[in-house]
């Protein structure tokens, strides 16, 4: 896809940590302007033994929280203590939250010690931009005194570690992704000069040109696919025609619904997965129906899957596993896989904000704070529905798609969520600002 010429030479340094895939995937959208490539902070080429000893106690812990809820008798006990320090505080009432925490303590002592310090070194020997997804990183630069910094929110809400312990003075800008997180980020005492409501960076090839052409067609038949009774069409279908078009307006479907099952970066809740699989086997089968099971980069999760397939529907070509050894190769496959697919069934995390895309999601348990939160934004922009037993999924979903719920939250999420997030990052990199706009998809 052509990006347009006036942005098209930008360049930043571009920076994600691995702990879990959704920090990595809100900058993936964004690795056609990073200097060099995408700089994961905790990974061996950029971190030195010792930094690499302080990440990898983190991830383990973040790794721990994903799986702990499933320990017998004492998983919901451990997970509530971890779970603690990571919590963000009701919105209400909107008191003022700037004060440093000890989690803000905490992380200025990593920065003290040296934690990023062979990334800044590398960001030292070219005067960029940076644009990161991880709080650690961003408060590492601009401890450094950095230039240019800023940070991209990956959820609905946060936790008070996402902003410097001392907010007026700090150069972090900040990129978010909806209101909620605006109106946290005030509380937290960042200034408004320094909050873009630009919304989630979502893949340029799931987008296409500004006008959003590929997306478009996308939605059409998508639509068509989530409204086989045609409850949808005749409340919606002039809405339709006048924000896709005409041509992307289509009257009949061209496949079965594909359900797309995600587990978490960590690898949780692939036994929903499994009990969606052998629920709906038989119209897999039967070519009633399509399921993709994401295993983002877990080989031992992919591996699980694929017993499962070999058991309840062995050879059947519509079903198949999603995942990748690397980064890039996991994020290019489900990308691609999006353009087909009709239903995402996930728990609410980054991929929450994947309903701007006009995707309805199915919503897995929340694990963790801003997991609550996320689920609590795609209620406001009611594109979602919570998951009833996966191991009836054969029935819910079809009851679901058949009165045209699916149809429904799927152009809600369109409308509503904001998806020019990686247009807008590029225009404030390129500009220094970002102008207001009056049509309500591009807003």
């Amino acid at each position: 896809m052509a990006i347009p010429y006036e942005i098209e030479r930008i360049k930043a340094w571009v920076t994600a940590a691995d702990m879990g895939l959704g920090h990595k995937r809100a900058v993936y959208p964004l690795s056609f302007m990073a200097e060099e490539s995408v700089i994961v902070a905790n990974s061996a080429a950029f971190a030195e033994p010792d930094e690499l000893k302080i990440w990898d106690t983190m991830r383990s812990a973040y790794e721990r929280l994903s799986r702990v809820k499933s320990v017998p008798l004492v998983g919901n006990l451990l997970f509530g203590i971890m779970d603690y320090f990571q919590s963000i505080k009701p919105p209400y009432p909107r008191v003022d939250l700037s004060f440093p925490t000890i989690q803000t303590r905490f992380v200025d002592r990593m920065v003290g010690k040296g934690l990023c310090r062979t990334m800044l070194k590398k960001m030292d020997t070219k005067p960029l931009p940076m644009v990161t997804s991880f709080f650690q990183n961003a408060m590492a630069a601009n401890a450094a005194g950095h230039g240019r910094v800023y940070c991209i929110i990956c959820d609905a809400d946060i936790n008070r570690v996402w902003v410097s312990s001392a907010p007026k003075t700090s150069r972090v800008e900040y990129f978010v992704p909806c209101g909620s997180a605006l109106l946290r980020l005030r509380q937290y005492g960042v200034p408004d000069d320094k909050i873009y409501m630009t919304g989630f960076p979502l893949p340029l090839e799931l987008l296409g040109n500004e006008d959003l052409d590929v997306l478009k067609a996308d939605l059409g038949r998508r639509l068509a696919v989530l409204d086989p009774k045609e409850r949808f069409r005749p409340l919606h279908g002039l809405n339709v025609e006048h924000f896709l078009g005409k041509k992307n307006a289509k009257a009949k479907a061209d496949r079965p619904p594909t359900i797309a099952f995600a587990v978490g970066g960590a690898g949780a809740q692939k036994d929903i997965g499994a009990a969606a699989l052998k629920s709906l086997a038989p119209k897999l089968k039967a070519g009633e129906a399509r399921l993709n099971l994401i295993a983002g980069l877990r080989k031992e999760v992919a591996e699980y899957f694929q017993a499962l397939i070999d058991e309840y529907a062995p050879g059947c070509p519509n079903v198949r596993v999603i995942w990748g050894q690397t980064d890039a190769e996991y994020f290019g496959a489900f990308n691609e896989s999006l353009h087909d697919t009709d239903i995402l069934w996930t728990k609410p995390s980054e991929l929450s904000f994947y309903v701007g895309l006009g995707l309805p999601i199915i919503s897995a348990p929340c694990i963790g704070s801003q997991e609550r939160f996320n689920r609590r934004w795609l209620e406001s922009v009611q594109a979602c529905y919570d998951q009833h037993d996966p191991e009836y999924a054969h029935e819910w979903i079809f009851e679901y798609l058949n009165d045209g719920r699916f149809a429904e939250a799927a152009w809600s999420g369109f409308l509503k969520a904001r998806k020019y997030g990686t247009y807008k990052i590029m225009e404030i990199l390129a500009t220094g600002t970002m102008k207001r706009e009056s049509s309500p998809l591009k807003r």
